[in-house]
Protein backbone atom coordinates (compact mmCIF):
# COMPACT_ATOMS: atom_id res chain seq x y z
CA UNK A 1 0.00 0.00 0.00
CA UNK A 2 1.37 3.36 -0.64
CA UNK A 3 1.33 6.18 2.19
CA UNK A 4 -0.17 9.21 1.35
CA UNK A 5 3.76 10.99 1.87
CA UNK A 6 5.00 8.40 -0.13
CA UNK A 7 3.10 8.72 -2.95
CA UNK A 8 4.06 10.82 -5.96
CA UNK A 9 2.54 14.25 -6.18
CA UNK A 10 1.67 15.93 -9.02
CA UNK A 11 4.00 18.26 -10.86
CA UNK A 12 3.37 20.89 -13.59
CA UNK A 13 6.04 20.13 -16.01
CA UNK A 14 5.70 18.64 -19.71
CA UNK A 15 7.90 15.70 -20.65
CA UNK A 16 11.35 16.27 -21.98
CA UNK A 17 10.16 16.00 -25.79
CA UNK A 18 7.31 18.21 -25.29
CA UNK A 19 9.33 21.12 -23.68
CA UNK A 20 11.96 21.26 -26.05
CA UNK A 21 9.35 21.72 -28.94
CA UNK A 22 7.76 24.50 -26.35
CA UNK A 23 10.86 25.82 -26.02
CA UNK A 24 11.04 26.55 -30.13
CA UNK A 25 7.31 28.00 -30.29
CA UNK A 26 7.58 30.22 -27.10
CA UNK A 27 9.90 32.09 -29.51
CA UNK A 28 7.16 34.29 -31.06
CA UNK A 29 4.90 34.56 -27.63
CA UNK A 30 5.05 37.77 -25.52
CA UNK A 31 7.51 37.42 -22.53
CA UNK A 32 7.52 38.47 -19.18
CA UNK A 33 10.48 38.41 -17.53
CA UNK A 34 10.14 37.15 -13.73
CA UNK A 35 11.79 39.41 -10.63
CA UNK A 36 13.24 37.24 -8.03
CA UNK A 37 10.49 36.33 -5.81
CA UNK A 38 8.26 35.34 -8.99
CA UNK A 39 10.79 33.33 -10.12
CA UNK A 40 10.78 31.40 -6.29
CA UNK A 41 6.67 31.46 -6.48
CA UNK A 42 7.21 29.32 -10.22
CA UNK A 43 9.38 27.02 -8.93
CA UNK A 44 7.11 25.54 -6.36
CA UNK A 45 3.85 25.66 -8.62
CA UNK A 46 5.92 23.75 -11.38
CA UNK A 47 7.54 21.24 -8.92
CA UNK A 48 3.92 20.52 -6.70
CA UNK A 49 5.22 22.49 -3.93
CA UNK A 50 2.35 24.41 -3.65
CA UNK A 51 -0.03 22.05 -5.00
CA UNK A 52 -3.23 21.39 -5.41
CA UNK A 53 -2.47 25.13 -7.82
CA UNK A 54 -2.21 24.79 -11.26
CA UNK A 55 -0.67 28.29 -11.66
CA UNK A 56 -1.02 31.93 -10.98
CA UNK A 57 -4.59 32.49 -9.12
CA UNK A 58 -7.10 33.39 -11.28
CA UNK A 59 -9.45 36.52 -9.77
CA UNK A 60 -12.21 34.44 -8.60
CA UNK A 61 -9.70 32.10 -6.74
CA UNK A 62 -7.58 35.39 -5.55
CA UNK A 63 -10.77 37.14 -4.16
CA UNK A 64 -11.14 33.90 -2.00
CA UNK A 65 -7.75 33.01 -0.69
CA UNK A 66 -8.00 37.25 0.46
CA UNK A 67 -11.19 37.17 2.44
CA UNK A 68 -11.27 34.02 3.64
CA UNK A 69 -8.22 31.62 2.80
CA UNK A 70 -9.97 29.85 0.65
CA UNK A 71 -10.33 29.21 -3.66
CA UNK A 72 -13.27 29.38 -5.01
CA UNK A 73 -14.02 25.36 -4.83
CA UNK A 74 -13.22 25.59 -1.21
CA UNK A 75 -9.76 24.72 -1.21
CA UNK A 76 -7.74 26.32 1.97
CA UNK A 77 -4.66 28.36 1.09
CA UNK A 78 -3.79 31.05 2.55
CA UNK A 79 -1.44 33.36 0.84
CA UNK A 80 -2.22 35.00 -2.94
CA UNK A 81 0.10 33.47 -4.72
CA UNK A 82 -0.27 35.90 -7.99
CA UNK A 83 1.44 37.32 -11.29
CA UNK A 84 1.96 41.20 -10.88
CA UNK A 85 2.70 42.99 -14.18
CA UNK A 86 3.60 46.68 -15.26
CA UNK A 87 -0.06 48.07 -16.96
CA UNK A 88 2.10 48.81 -20.24
CA UNK A 89 2.52 44.67 -20.28
CA UNK A 90 -1.22 44.15 -19.25
CA UNK A 91 -2.49 46.17 -21.71
CA UNK A 92 -1.03 44.13 -24.36
CA UNK A 93 -2.05 40.85 -23.54
CA UNK A 94 -5.16 39.36 -24.51
CA UNK A 95 -7.19 37.42 -22.44
CA UNK A 96 -6.19 33.04 -24.06
CA UNK A 97 -3.49 34.56 -25.06
CA UNK A 98 0.18 32.18 -24.53
CA UNK A 99 2.96 34.06 -22.85
CA UNK A 100 6.10 33.12 -21.87
CA UNK A 101 7.69 33.32 -18.73
CA UNK A 102 11.41 33.69 -18.42
CA UNK A 103 14.09 34.21 -15.65
CA UNK A 104 16.60 37.29 -15.46
CA UNK A 105 18.90 35.83 -18.09
CA UNK A 106 16.13 35.72 -20.78
CA UNK A 107 15.58 31.81 -20.07
CA UNK A 108 12.27 30.00 -20.97
CA UNK A 109 10.85 28.25 -17.35
CA UNK A 110 7.16 28.30 -18.51
CA UNK A 111 4.91 29.30 -20.52
CA UNK A 112 0.90 30.47 -19.12
CA UNK A 113 -2.34 30.82 -20.66
CA UNK A 114 -3.95 34.40 -19.84
CA UNK A 115 -7.32 34.07 -18.19
CA UNK A 116 -7.44 36.49 -16.26
CA UNK A 117 -6.63 40.24 -15.36
CA UNK A 118 -6.80 42.70 -13.03
CA UNK A 119 -6.12 45.20 -10.80
CA UNK A 120 -6.56 44.58 -7.35
CA UNK A 121 -6.93 46.63 -4.36
CA UNK A 122 -3.92 46.24 -2.65
CA UNK A 123 -5.31 47.87 0.63
CA UNK A 124 -7.32 45.29 1.23
CA UNK A 125 -4.95 42.22 0.38
CA UNK A 126 -2.70 44.44 3.55
CA UNK A 127 -5.59 44.22 5.34
CA UNK A 128 -6.91 40.96 4.55
CA UNK A 129 -3.70 38.88 4.09
CA UNK A 130 -1.04 40.54 6.50
CA UNK A 131 -3.48 42.09 9.21
CA UNK A 132 -3.02 45.51 8.34
CA UNK A 133 -1.71 48.13 5.84
CA UNK A 134 1.24 49.06 7.29
CA UNK A 135 4.26 49.88 5.26
CA UNK A 136 6.85 48.66 7.87
CA UNK A 137 5.33 45.06 7.02
CA UNK A 138 8.57 44.28 4.33
CA UNK A 139 5.52 42.48 2.19
CA UNK A 140 2.64 45.66 2.15
CA UNK A 141 6.07 47.70 1.40
CA UNK A 142 6.75 45.14 -1.61
CA UNK A 143 3.06 44.97 -2.57
CA UNK A 144 2.63 49.16 -2.33
CA UNK A 145 5.93 49.94 -3.60
CA UNK A 146 7.50 47.37 -5.79
CA UNK A 147 4.66 44.83 -7.01
CA UNK A 148 3.03 45.69 -10.56
CA UNK A 149 -0.04 47.67 -10.78
CA UNK A 150 -2.09 44.40 -12.59
CA UNK A 151 -2.49 41.23 -11.86
CA UNK A 152 -2.25 37.80 -14.58
CA UNK A 153 -3.84 34.70 -13.99
CA UNK A 154 -4.23 30.97 -15.41
CA UNK A 155 -2.63 28.26 -15.76
CA UNK A 156 0.93 27.08 -16.43
CA UNK A 157 3.13 24.51 -18.30
CA UNK A 158 6.45 24.17 -16.62
CA UNK A 159 9.36 23.54 -19.47
CA UNK A 160 12.19 23.54 -16.98
CA UNK A 161 13.07 24.49 -12.99
CA UNK A 162 14.97 27.93 -12.52
CA UNK A 163 19.06 26.72 -12.46
CA UNK A 164 20.91 27.03 -9.18
CA UNK A 165 24.60 27.30 -9.20
CA UNK A 166 25.18 26.67 -5.52
CA UNK A 167 24.53 24.04 -2.94
CA UNK A 168 23.15 21.37 -5.72
CA UNK A 169 23.19 18.39 -3.86
CA UNK A 170 21.33 19.99 -0.67
CA UNK A 171 17.61 21.46 -3.17
CA UNK A 172 15.07 18.69 -3.50
CA UNK A 173 11.90 18.81 -5.33
CA UNK A 174 8.68 17.84 -3.46
CA UNK A 175 8.73 14.26 -5.35
CA UNK A 176 12.45 13.90 -4.67
CA UNK A 177 11.99 13.99 -0.80
CA UNK A 178 9.29 11.94 -0.98
CA UNK A 179 11.16 9.12 -2.94
CA UNK A 180 14.03 9.93 -0.37
CA UNK A 181 11.57 8.92 2.54
CA UNK A 182 10.03 5.73 0.52
CA UNK A 183 13.10 4.67 0.15
CA UNK A 184 14.62 5.04 4.04
CA UNK A 185 10.89 3.61 5.17
CA UNK A 186 10.54 6.74 7.30
CA UNK A 187 6.97 7.10 8.16
CA UNK A 188 7.09 10.20 9.96
CA UNK A 189 9.01 13.10 9.30
CA UNK A 190 8.59 16.46 11.51
CA UNK A 191 9.91 19.70 9.17
CA UNK A 192 11.81 22.16 10.83
CA UNK A 193 11.61 25.64 8.78
CA UNK A 194 13.98 28.48 9.80
CA UNK A 195 15.28 31.34 8.13
CA UNK A 196 18.19 32.05 10.82
CA UNK A 197 21.19 30.35 11.74
CA UNK A 198 20.55 27.30 14.11
CA UNK A 199 22.34 27.59 17.40
CA UNK A 200 22.03 25.26 20.67
CA UNK A 201 18.26 26.31 21.61
CA UNK A 202 17.47 25.02 18.07
CA UNK A 203 18.95 22.04 18.22
CA UNK A 204 17.61 21.08 21.50
CA UNK A 205 14.54 21.90 20.39
CA UNK A 206 14.60 20.17 17.10
CA UNK A 207 16.01 17.02 19.40
CA UNK A 208 12.44 17.05 21.36
CA UNK A 209 10.16 17.96 19.00
CA UNK A 210 11.37 14.63 17.14
CA UNK A 211 11.13 12.47 20.05
CA UNK A 212 7.74 14.17 21.39
CA UNK A 213 6.21 13.26 17.27
CA UNK A 214 8.53 9.71 17.52
CA UNK A 215 9.28 11.04 13.77
CA UNK A 216 12.77 11.37 11.82
CA UNK A 217 13.72 15.56 11.56
CA UNK A 218 13.84 17.22 7.92
CA UNK A 219 15.69 20.66 8.67
CA UNK A 220 13.99 22.84 5.91
CA UNK A 221 15.68 26.30 5.82
CA UNK A 222 13.91 28.55 3.02
CA UNK A 223 16.60 30.42 0.76
CA UNK A 224 14.91 31.62 -1.94
CA UNK A 225 13.54 35.59 -0.18
CA UNK A 226 13.77 35.98 3.28
CA UNK A 227 13.02 39.27 5.37
CA UNK A 228 15.43 42.17 4.10
CA UNK A 229 18.35 42.11 6.63
CA UNK A 230 18.10 38.83 7.23
CA UNK A 231 22.08 36.78 7.22
CA UNK A 232 22.47 35.64 3.79
CA UNK A 233 21.54 32.30 2.52
CA UNK A 234 25.07 31.49 1.74
CA UNK A 235 25.99 32.12 5.17
CA UNK A 236 23.21 30.51 6.61
CA UNK A 237 23.78 27.11 4.51
CA UNK A 238 27.51 26.84 5.86
CA UNK A 239 26.24 27.28 9.17
CA UNK A 240 23.23 24.52 8.91
CA UNK A 241 26.45 21.99 7.26
CA UNK A 242 28.59 23.25 10.25
CA UNK A 243 25.63 21.54 12.88
CA UNK A 244 24.45 19.03 10.92
CA UNK A 245 27.39 16.66 12.24
CA UNK A 246 25.67 17.05 15.47
CA UNK A 247 22.73 15.48 14.78
CA UNK A 248 22.36 11.52 14.06
CA UNK A 249 22.72 10.67 10.57
CA UNK A 250 20.22 7.95 10.59
CA UNK A 251 17.45 9.86 11.90
CA UNK A 252 18.27 13.64 10.22
CA UNK A 253 18.15 15.32 7.01
CA UNK A 254 17.95 18.61 5.48
CA UNK A 255 17.19 20.14 2.41
CA UNK A 256 16.91 23.75 0.89
CA UNK A 257 13.60 25.16 0.26
CA UNK A 258 13.66 27.61 -2.98
CA UNK A 259 10.63 29.79 -1.35
CA UNK A 260 9.86 33.99 -1.02
CA UNK A 261 8.51 34.07 2.54
CA UNK A 262 6.12 36.87 2.94
CA UNK A 263 6.35 37.49 6.57
CA UNK A 264 2.71 36.87 7.16
CA UNK A 265 2.67 35.04 10.49
CA UNK A 266 -0.36 32.99 11.19
CA UNK A 267 -1.44 32.74 7.35
CA UNK A 268 2.43 31.84 6.51
CA UNK A 269 2.30 29.10 8.96
CA UNK A 270 -0.70 27.80 7.64
CA UNK A 271 1.07 28.10 4.76
CA UNK A 272 4.10 26.58 5.52
CA UNK A 273 2.16 23.56 6.91
CA UNK A 274 0.92 22.92 2.96
CA UNK A 275 4.20 23.36 1.35
CA UNK A 276 5.62 20.53 4.08
CA UNK A 277 2.85 18.21 3.76
CA UNK A 278 3.57 18.31 -0.77
CA UNK A 279 7.16 17.72 0.37
CA UNK A 280 6.62 14.42 2.64
CA UNK A 281 6.42 15.63 5.66
CA UNK A 282 3.54 14.45 8.76
CA UNK A 283 4.46 16.91 11.87
CA UNK A 284 5.97 20.55 11.60
CA UNK A 285 7.57 22.56 14.40
CA UNK A 286 5.39 26.19 14.75
CA UNK A 287 7.69 28.49 16.52
CA UNK A 288 6.54 31.27 18.59
CA UNK A 289 5.50 34.38 16.35
CA UNK A 290 6.00 31.69 13.44
CA UNK A 291 7.22 34.03 10.60
CA UNK A 292 6.37 37.68 12.24
CA UNK A 293 7.94 40.55 10.28
CA UNK A 294 9.02 42.63 13.84
CA UNK A 295 7.23 45.56 15.07
CA UNK A 296 4.98 47.90 13.05
CA UNK A 297 4.95 51.26 12.53
CA UNK A 298 3.60 51.91 16.54
CA UNK A 299 6.46 49.77 17.56
CA UNK A 300 4.26 47.00 18.44
CA UNK A 301 4.75 43.32 17.02
CA UNK A 302 2.49 42.80 14.21
CA UNK A 303 1.13 39.28 15.49
CA UNK A 304 1.01 38.24 19.00
CA UNK A 305 3.07 35.10 20.15
CA UNK A 306 0.67 32.42 19.35
CA UNK A 307 -1.56 33.25 16.49
CA UNK A 308 0.07 31.24 14.20
CA UNK A 309 -0.21 28.33 16.53
CA UNK A 310 -3.70 29.01 16.51
CA UNK A 311 -4.59 29.97 13.26
CA UNK A 312 -2.47 26.14 12.49
CA UNK A 313 -4.16 24.02 15.37
CA UNK A 314 -7.66 25.55 13.70
CA UNK A 315 -6.91 24.13 10.18
CA UNK A 316 -4.65 21.20 10.90
CA UNK A 317 -6.89 18.31 10.09
CA UNK A 318 -7.19 20.86 6.65
CA UNK A 319 -3.67 21.06 6.26
CA UNK A 320 -2.91 17.25 6.71
CA UNK A 321 0.24 17.71 8.98
CA UNK A 322 0.15 17.63 12.52
CA UNK A 323 1.71 20.68 14.71
CA UNK A 324 4.35 20.08 17.06
CA UNK A 325 4.36 23.25 19.08
CA UNK A 326 8.02 25.22 19.80
CA UNK A 327 8.35 25.54 23.34
CA UNK A 328 11.28 28.66 24.14
CA UNK A 329 14.26 27.39 25.25
CA UNK A 330 16.46 28.66 27.57
CA UNK A 331 19.72 27.40 28.93
CA UNK A 332 19.84 27.01 32.77
CA UNK A 333 22.55 27.50 34.25
CA UNK A 334 22.55 25.35 37.24
CA UNK A 335 22.02 21.87 35.12
CA UNK A 336 24.02 23.50 32.14
CA UNK A 337 21.39 21.85 30.02
CA UNK A 338 18.71 23.87 27.54
CA UNK A 339 14.85 23.30 28.84
CA UNK A 340 11.41 24.61 28.19
CA UNK A 341 10.96 27.89 29.56
CA UNK A 342 7.46 27.21 31.30
CA UNK A 343 9.09 24.23 33.31
CA UNK A 344 12.35 25.62 34.76
CA UNK A 345 11.39 26.25 38.77
CA UNK A 346 10.88 30.05 40.11
CA UNK A 347 14.56 30.75 41.34
CA UNK A 348 16.93 29.08 39.00
CA UNK A 349 19.24 31.08 36.98
CA UNK A 350 18.07 31.49 33.07
CA UNK A 351 20.36 32.34 30.12
CA UNK A 352 19.66 33.54 27.16
CA UNK A 353 20.97 35.60 24.01
CA UNK A 354 18.04 37.26 21.86
CA UNK A 355 18.61 37.75 18.28
CA UNK A 356 19.45 41.71 18.73
CA UNK A 357 22.08 40.83 21.91
CA UNK A 358 23.67 38.31 19.26
CA UNK A 359 24.24 40.93 16.23
CA UNK A 360 25.74 43.79 18.88
CA UNK A 361 28.46 40.85 20.13
CA UNK A 362 29.23 39.96 16.38
CA UNK A 363 28.95 43.65 15.16
CA UNK A 364 31.54 44.27 18.47
CA UNK A 365 33.44 41.37 18.61
CA UNK A 366 32.53 40.40 21.81
CA UNK A 367 32.50 36.99 23.00
CA UNK A 368 29.95 34.45 22.00
CA UNK A 369 29.40 31.71 24.83
CA UNK A 370 29.65 28.01 23.55
CA UNK A 371 26.76 27.49 25.85
CA UNK A 372 24.61 29.59 23.28
CA UNK A 373 25.98 28.28 19.95
CA UNK A 374 28.58 26.04 18.12
CA UNK A 375 32.24 26.93 18.00
CA UNK A 376 31.77 26.55 14.30
CA UNK A 377 28.26 28.33 13.58
CA UNK A 378 30.21 31.51 15.18
CA UNK A 379 33.41 31.04 13.20
CA UNK A 380 31.02 31.46 10.07
CA UNK A 381 28.96 34.07 11.54
CA UNK A 382 32.33 35.96 12.31
CA UNK A 383 33.54 35.74 8.79
CA UNK A 384 30.15 37.24 7.54
CA UNK A 385 30.02 40.26 10.10
CA UNK A 386 32.99 40.94 10.90
CA UNK A 387 33.41 44.14 14.02
CA UNK A 388 31.67 47.12 12.53
CA UNK A 389 35.10 49.16 12.62
CA UNK A 390 36.26 46.74 9.94
CA UNK A 391 33.13 46.77 8.02
CA UNK A 392 32.03 49.16 5.06
CA UNK A 393 29.18 51.41 5.27
CA UNK A 394 27.35 54.12 3.89
CA UNK A 395 26.23 58.14 5.15
CA UNK A 396 23.72 58.87 3.47
CA UNK A 397 22.71 63.18 3.03
CA UNK A 398 19.13 64.09 2.33
CA UNK A 399 18.06 67.40 2.15
CA UNK A 400 17.03 70.65 0.05
CA UNK A 401 18.85 71.88 -2.53
CA UNK A 402 21.40 74.39 -1.26
CA UNK A 403 21.01 73.08 2.12
CA UNK A 404 25.03 72.10 2.28
CA UNK A 405 24.85 68.40 1.92
CA UNK A 406 27.60 68.20 -0.65
CA UNK A 407 30.01 70.57 1.32
CA UNK A 408 29.07 68.82 4.45
CA UNK A 409 29.99 65.22 2.57
CA UNK A 410 32.82 66.64 0.82
CA UNK A 411 34.61 67.43 4.34
CA UNK A 412 33.52 64.53 5.67
CA UNK A 413 35.34 62.42 3.40
CA UNK A 414 38.89 64.41 3.87
CA UNK A 415 38.56 63.09 7.38
CA UNK A 416 37.72 59.89 6.73
CA UNK A 417 40.08 59.87 4.45
CA UNK A 418 42.51 61.26 7.09
CA UNK A 419 41.75 58.76 9.43
CA UNK A 420 42.58 55.70 6.60
CA UNK A 421 41.80 52.62 6.74
CA UNK A 422 39.03 51.75 4.18
CA UNK A 423 38.31 53.27 0.53
CA UNK A 424 35.88 56.39 0.65
CA UNK A 425 34.13 57.07 -2.21
CA UNK A 426 31.86 60.16 -2.57
CA UNK A 427 28.31 59.77 -4.18
CA UNK A 428 27.62 63.75 -4.67
CA UNK A 429 24.46 64.64 -6.89
CA UNK A 430 26.50 66.64 -9.75
CA UNK A 431 28.73 63.70 -9.91
CA UNK A 432 26.35 60.92 -10.33
CA UNK A 433 24.61 63.42 -12.67
CA UNK A 434 27.35 63.52 -14.81
CA UNK A 435 29.28 59.58 -15.16
CA UNK A 436 25.60 57.88 -13.89
CA UNK A 437 22.65 58.80 -14.98
CA UNK A 438 23.30 61.68 -17.85
CA UNK A 439 20.58 60.79 -19.83
CA UNK A 440 17.80 61.30 -17.20
CA UNK A 441 15.55 64.03 -16.62
CA UNK A 442 14.29 65.61 -13.69
CA UNK A 443 10.66 63.88 -13.38
CA UNK A 444 9.57 61.92 -10.37
CA UNK A 445 10.64 58.79 -12.38
CA UNK A 446 13.83 59.75 -13.27
CA UNK A 447 14.88 61.19 -10.12
CA UNK A 448 13.89 57.92 -8.49
CA UNK A 449 15.66 55.86 -11.12
CA UNK A 450 18.57 58.44 -10.06
CA UNK A 451 18.67 57.64 -6.38
CA UNK A 452 18.02 53.75 -6.65
CA UNK A 453 21.51 53.72 -8.99
CA UNK A 454 23.57 55.40 -5.95
CA UNK A 455 21.49 52.93 -3.75
CA UNK A 456 23.00 50.48 -5.75
CA UNK A 457 26.67 51.59 -6.21
CA UNK A 458 26.72 52.30 -2.38
CA UNK A 459 25.81 49.05 -1.70
CA UNK A 460 28.51 47.37 -3.80
CA UNK A 461 30.62 49.80 -2.10
CA UNK A 462 29.47 48.44 1.14
CA UNK A 463 29.82 45.42 0.37
CA UNK A 464 33.00 45.12 -0.39
CA UNK A 465 34.07 46.81 3.06
CA UNK A 466 34.38 50.24 1.59
CA UNK A 467 32.71 53.77 2.27
CA UNK A 468 30.33 55.49 0.19
CA UNK A 469 29.41 58.86 1.16
CA UNK A 470 26.13 59.54 -0.65
CA UNK A 471 24.59 63.17 -1.17
CA UNK A 472 21.90 63.48 -3.44
CA UNK A 473 18.25 65.60 -2.36
CA UNK A 474 16.45 62.16 -2.44
CA UNK A 475 12.76 64.13 -1.03
CA UNK A 476 10.77 60.63 -1.41
CA UNK A 477 10.61 58.47 1.63
CA UNK A 478 9.67 54.96 -0.39
CA UNK A 479 12.86 55.43 -2.36
CA UNK A 480 15.60 56.37 0.31
CA UNK A 481 13.91 53.19 2.34
CA UNK A 482 14.49 50.75 -0.39
CA UNK A 483 18.38 52.52 -0.44
CA UNK A 484 18.50 52.13 3.07
CA UNK A 485 17.35 48.03 2.12
CA UNK A 486 19.82 47.52 -0.57
CA UNK A 487 22.75 49.09 1.71
CA UNK A 488 21.69 47.26 5.00
CA UNK A 489 21.98 43.84 3.34
CA UNK A 490 25.96 44.27 3.33
CA UNK A 491 26.55 46.82 6.62
CA UNK A 492 25.19 49.88 8.33
CA UNK A 493 22.94 52.51 6.51
CA UNK A 494 23.69 56.08 8.20
CA UNK A 495 20.55 58.15 7.10
CA UNK A 496 21.67 62.39 7.45
CA UNK A 497 18.94 64.33 7.31
CA UNK A 498 20.58 68.30 6.51
CA UNK A 499 17.59 70.10 8.01
CA UNK A 500 18.21 73.50 6.62
CA UNK A 501 14.95 75.04 6.20
CA UNK A 502 13.49 76.43 2.35
CA UNK A 503 13.84 79.90 2.89
CA UNK A 504 17.37 79.45 4.49
CA UNK A 505 18.42 77.58 1.36
CA UNK A 506 16.07 80.02 -1.36
CA UNK A 507 18.19 82.75 0.66
CA UNK A 508 21.60 81.52 -0.24
CA UNK A 509 20.04 80.23 -3.74
CA UNK A 510 24.19 80.02 -4.92
CA UNK A 511 22.89 78.17 -8.27
CA UNK A 512 19.82 80.69 -9.07
CA UNK A 513 17.62 77.57 -9.17
CA UNK A 514 14.86 78.69 -6.76
CA UNK A 515 14.32 81.82 -8.54
CA UNK A 516 13.89 79.63 -11.77
CA UNK A 517 11.64 77.53 -10.15
CA UNK A 518 9.32 80.46 -8.68
CA UNK A 519 9.33 81.99 -12.28
CA UNK A 520 7.90 78.31 -13.26
CA UNK A 521 11.02 77.40 -15.65
CA UNK A 522 12.08 74.36 -13.64
CA UNK A 523 9.14 72.00 -13.15
CA UNK A 524 8.89 69.67 -10.06
CA UNK A 525 11.55 71.38 -7.83
CA UNK A 526 11.59 69.74 -4.75
CA UNK A 527 10.38 72.13 -1.70
CA UNK A 528 8.80 74.60 -4.58
CA UNK A 529 5.98 72.91 -7.16
CA UNK A 530 7.28 69.08 -5.63
CA UNK A 531 6.82 68.05 -1.98
CA UNK A 532 9.69 66.22 0.10
CA UNK A 533 8.96 64.03 2.35
CA UNK A 534 11.09 64.90 6.23
CA UNK A 535 12.83 61.38 7.04
CA UNK A 536 10.99 60.03 10.36
CA UNK A 537 13.58 58.81 12.16
CA UNK A 538 17.10 59.29 10.66
CA UNK A 539 19.98 58.68 12.66
CA UNK A 540 21.18 61.86 12.53
CA UNK A 541 19.56 66.08 12.24
CA UNK A 542 21.98 69.00 11.45
CA UNK A 543 20.95 71.89 11.87
CA UNK A 544 23.47 74.20 9.49
CA UNK A 545 22.03 77.55 9.83
CA UNK A 546 24.53 79.89 11.97
CA UNK A 547 27.22 76.39 12.00
CA UNK A 548 30.21 75.62 10.33
CA UNK A 549 30.67 73.32 7.75
CA UNK A 550 33.69 71.43 10.13
CA UNK A 551 31.31 71.40 12.84
CA UNK A 552 28.60 69.65 10.94
CA UNK A 553 31.14 67.19 9.39
CA UNK A 554 32.51 66.23 13.23
CA UNK A 555 29.17 65.84 14.33
CA UNK A 556 28.67 62.89 12.02
CA UNK A 557 31.66 61.27 12.67
CA UNK A 558 30.53 61.57 16.48
CA UNK A 559 28.06 59.43 15.32
CA UNK A 560 30.03 57.02 13.16
CA UNK A 561 31.99 56.56 16.13
CA UNK A 562 29.22 56.04 18.55
CA UNK A 563 27.71 53.50 15.73
CA UNK A 564 31.08 51.55 16.11
CA UNK A 565 31.65 52.08 12.61
CA UNK A 566 35.18 54.24 12.97
CA UNK A 567 37.72 53.45 16.07
CA UNK A 568 37.68 56.00 18.75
Amino acid sequence: MQIANHAPIPELYVSYESAQKLKKEAADLKSWDMTPRQICDLELLMSGGFHPLKGFLTQEDYTGVVENMRMADGTLWPIPITLDVAEAFAEGVELGQDIALRDQEGVILATMTVTDRWTPDKAREAEKVFGADDSAHPAVNYLHNHAGKVYLGGPITGIQPPIHYDFKARRDTPNELRAYFRKLGWRRIVAFQTRNPLHRAHQELTFRAAKDAAANLLIHPVVGLTKPGDVDHFTRVRCYEAVLDNYPTATTTMSLLNLAMRMAGPREAVWHGLIRRNHGCTHMIVGRDHAGPGKNSKGEDFYGPYEAQELFAKHQDEIGIEMVDFKQMVFVQERAQYEPRDEVEEGATILDISGTELRRRLREGLEIPEWFSFPEVVKELRRRYPPRSQQGFTVFFTGFSGSGKSTIANALMVKLMEMGGRPVTLLDGDIVRKNLSSELGFSKEHRDLNIRRIGYVASEITKNGGIAICAPIAPYATTRRAVREDVEAFGAFVEVHVATSLEECERRDRKGLYKLAREGKIKEFTGISDPYDVPANPELSLDTENTEVDHCAHQVLLKLEQMGLVAG
